[in-house]
């Protein structure tokens, strides 16, 4: 099976929204200058850019050819981090590392397997962090317009999402940390206000697993007509100003725990 993302690296990397300077700075001060941290799921460096200035050195890691080869391009200017073909279920064969940061890349795992193998490989002080949104974040202003493009041409439907992994457990991620070797959880959310335009939103879409310019092929241009269409009717200023979240979960193993040791429950 192919990647879910062929062909939207470009636009994920123009058009996601980064985390912040003050959700990073907390991922920064968590894991300390000394760290080598393991970016699972990288992308196109939307988190090991910015980290990678205050750590050792950040391992980034995507089986998407296309993510990787423009993380190397936006962060050629950055001597620590090395880009790495992998996924989460070959995590033994990646260089040692002593933390972990996942983003959305979370989503797309078996959970609970890929903790209790971190479980085994990261050393007695190595933590988990996750970026991205709240239990219940809010909804981008744009998106009942995007849902009613999307049901009128069929876009999404049989497609693999993110989804599929909550949908194999119906738990939250803070739930399925709560019951992995890596319990003891600390959170922050940042929120900042932010104004997306017309080409922007659009740029979005092609950005998303289930509305990749190749997925949509002989759609896509009536996907764009539509879905310009639909943004400006219901907003004819073509911007929106929203808040960007973005909560950071630190997660690290019980003070009474060691590595390798069965969780309670």
């Amino acid at each position: 099976m192919g990647s879910p993302f062929s062909g939207a690296a470009p636009y994920y990397a123009r058009h996601r929204l980064d985390h912040g300077e003050e959700a990073i700075a907390h991922v920064a001060a968590v894991l300390g200058r000394d760290a080598t941290v393991l970016d699972l799921g990288c992308g196109p460096g939307t988190v090991a850019i910015p980290l990678a200035p205050h750590v050792r050195e950040v391992l980034a890691v995507d089986p998407d050819p296309e993510m990787l080869a423009e993380g190397r391009r936006l962060g050629a200017h950055v001597p620590n981090i090395r880009w790495l073909s992998g996924d989460s279920t070959g995590l033994a064969a990646l260089p040692p590392f002593g933390h972990v940061v996942m983003g959305r890349s979370f989503h797309w795992m078996d959970r609970r397997a890929v903790l209790a193998e971190l479980d085994r490989l990261l050393p007695p002080d190595g933590v988990v962090v996750l970026l991205g949104p709240s239990r219940q974040p809010p909804e981008e202003p744009w998106e009942p317009a995007m849902r009613r493009v999307r049901a009128r041409l069929g876009v999404g439907k049989g497609t693999r999402t993110a989804s599929d992994s909550y949908k194999a457990t119906g738990l939250h991620h803070h739930d399925v940390l709560a019951a992995s070797p890596f319990s003891d959880l600390t959170t922050a959310c940042y929120e900042r206000r932010v104004t997306s335009d017309l080409d922007s939103v659009l740029g979005l879409q092609f950005s998303y697993s289930y509305s990749t310019p190749p997925l949509l092929g002989e759609r896509l241009e009536a996907f764009v007509e539509d879905a310009r269409r639909e943004l400006l009717a219901d907003n004819p200023s073509g911007e929106w100003e929203h808040v960007r979240q973005t909560e950071v979960v630190v997660a690290r193993r019980p003070a009474d725990r060691s590595p390798g040791r069965p969780a309670r429950g």
